[in-house]
């Protein structure tokens, strides 16, 4: 049975190897993106004005003049003396830029490009190994997914006789100890403890690759509701004047109802039956804890959702598992000490294709 699980676990990892160790890589550097972008990015110092903040009709009419043909994504407000960021985005061709308003003239203080930097080329690079996205994606989820099975079949092949125990859990490493040795302990070794953390980084990413595999982990924790991010239609009748009213006011509406929360992301109606939907970021950093707050967009009453991004404190167990996934992958969920263990975990977790190739190279050298 372990000459199977080995010939199993060997193959795999040859065919997969190298998409985890550049995964890995990538990873290791996404996980403290919005640190040091607070470092290098431009931070604007903004006097309180005497006047109000503009609204968010006003803040999508100006920022439009940059990009008069481009969809608005959304409008994020911070605090008062922070810049309005107005979101551009469309999928196909992808488009990815943001207008940063001052919060009380409406001047554009910048335009940023997410697609190009530093950072955009590691996710590029993660998500798809810089290669077209319909192939590069499906190279990567298919490897991610299959490095679970390598994992669970490595910790087979781990796992040692009695006489053996303390070889697998600390280096016993001498003078005369051979480089195969070395290597060999350095992969079951080392594998042995990010086992856990490797598992968990591999699960979360798989859950975001895969449309069956979120639907099925959604199901598998006990979840009941619409396992997606569902928009609410309106039950009042289409009023337009009102409609546009209700847009320039619902930000003030959202900080009355939400007063310490870090920042609100305001999202247009797509249409004259679709509701209006306010994403409340309540923690810096973390998006778990959000509150997607829907209103009517012609009398302002709020409307529940068929799906599990609602209000936070409404969410169960089964939501939460998906709530969480995205901040347990990066290692937000646990703040700073988190992230650090993330980035650790993924760093360590590629040198387990380079360990485990010199291993299967060295095995072939001595056939020949």
């Amino acid at each position: 049975m372990k000459k199977i699980i080995l010939k199993i676990h060997g193959y795999l990892g040859l065919f997969t190897g190298f998409v985890v160790f550049i995964v890995s890589v990538t990873g290791c550097l996404w996980v403290f993106e919005k640190e040091i972008k607070s470092i290098v990015e431009t931070e604007y110092i903004i006097s309180k004005g005497s006047g109000e903040v503009i609204n968010p009709v006003a803040a999508k009419e100006l920022a439009q003049k940059v990009f008069p043909e481009r969809n608005v994504h959304g409008t994020l407000y911070h605090r008062e003396i922070s810049p309005i960021e107005v979101i551009f985005y469309e999928p196909e061709p992808e488009f990815y830029q943001s207008v940063m308003l001052h919060p009380y003239s409406g001047e554009v203080l910048e335009v940023i490009n997410h697609e190009n930097g530093f950072f955009a080329f590691i996710l590029d690079g993660h998500m798809n190994l810089w290669l077209p996205e319909k192939v590069g994606s499906n190279i990567v989820a298919f490897s991610v997914l299959t490095f679970l099975i390598i994992l669970i079949s490595g910790f087979f092949l781990w796992m040692p006789k009695r006489r053996n125990l303390k070889q697998r859990f600390y280096f016993q490493w001498k003078d005369s100890t051979r480089w195969k040795r070395k290597n060999f302990d350095l992969h079951s070794i080392i594998g042995f403890y990010v086992l856990l953390f490797a598992f968990v980084l591999a699960f979360t990413g798989s859950v975001m690759a895969y449309d069956w595999f979120y639907y099925l982990t959604y199901k598998a924790a006990g979840g009941e509701k619409a396992p997606q991010f569902s928009i609410p239609e309106n039950t009042s009748e289409p009023d337009s004047l009102k409609k546009r009213n209700n847009l320039a006011d619902v930000i003030n509406i959202a900080r009355m109802e939400f007063p310490d929360a870090v920042s609100y992301e305001i999202h247009y109606p797509h249409d004259d039956s679709a509701s209006i939907y306010v994403e409340v970021t309540s923690a810096e950093g973390v998006y778990y804890s959000s509150d997607y707050i829907f209103y009517d967009s012609n009398t302002l009453d709020h409307i529940e959702t068929p799906g599990i991004y609602g209000r936070y404190e409404d969410a169960n167990f089964a939501d939460m598992v998906i709530r969480t996934n995205y901040d347990i992958h990066v290692g937000a969920i646990g703040g700073l000490p988190g992230k650090i263990i993330a980035f650790m975990a993924s760093l360590v977790t590629a040198t387990l294709p380079v360990t485990g190739f010199l291993l299967w190279y060295g095995r072939n050298k001595k056939k020949n």
